[in-house]
């Protein structure tokens, strides 16, 4: 594991290869599942305060579902999570040309809010759990993300590289030069194993 200020880190994040493939994956992360998309408690204030703005880009169905059951539900561990359609697909999940997109993230490209999408979509196939002293950073491995695996292989995209934008968004430029510190000095210590 990699130790990045008050983080414990997969050394996945260094070995990894990962570029997501939409064409291919038709945005299956965020219909499958058993839980809408982990949420923090200042994400459910900001969700019901955009909600307006968003609504228009929302199908009928996710409409409906956050009208009655609210923008949040909790999960299996008593955490809030979006709403799901059916316990299916994200209330927020638009689907367009045979794939799942996100309705806050096209209100956001649109102008219509600041706000991209949560933090917790940003951040996948990444899972960020808080235990109080320190915070977990791993890999979560899914088969619908099997051709992101392949493409970020095809293009030499380590996943640490990749996810840089929202690695930076939770926490901060600092920490992510000391995480990019901490994946090349693994790297090489694995390619100097490897040679021996």
């Amino acid at each position: 594991m990699l130790i990045v200020q008050h983080c414990i880190v997969t050394e996945d994040i260094a070995e990894c290869c990962f570029w997501c493939d939409l064409e291919r994956c038709k945005g299956q992360c965020c219909v499958e599942g058993d839980a809408g998309a982990p949420l923090t408690d200042e994400e459910v204030a900001e969700l019901q305060r955009l909600l307006p703005q968003v609504k228009p880009y929302m199908s009928p169905a996710g409409c409906d579902a956050v009208e009655v059951l609210g923008v949040s539900e909790t999960d299996c561990t008593d955490e809030p999570c979006t709403t799901l359609v059916d316990d299916r697909e994200c209330a927020f999940v638009v689907w367009y040309e045979g794939k799942a997109l996100c309705a806050l993230e096209r209100a956001c490209r649109d102008g219509q809010t600041r706000f991209l999408k949560p933090v917790s979509c940003h951040l996948y196939p990444l899972r960020i759990t808080d235990y109080g002293e320190f915070t977990a950073v791993n890999y979560h491995r899914w088969d619908v993300c099997r051709d992101a695996v392949r493409e970020g292989e095809r293009r030499g995209m380590p996943l640490y590289v990749y996810l840089r934008e929202p690695l930076v968004r939770r926490f901060g430029e600092q920490w992510y030069a000391e995480l990019v510190d901490c994946c090349e000095a693994h790297l090489a210590r694995v390619r100097g194993e490897k040679k021996e």
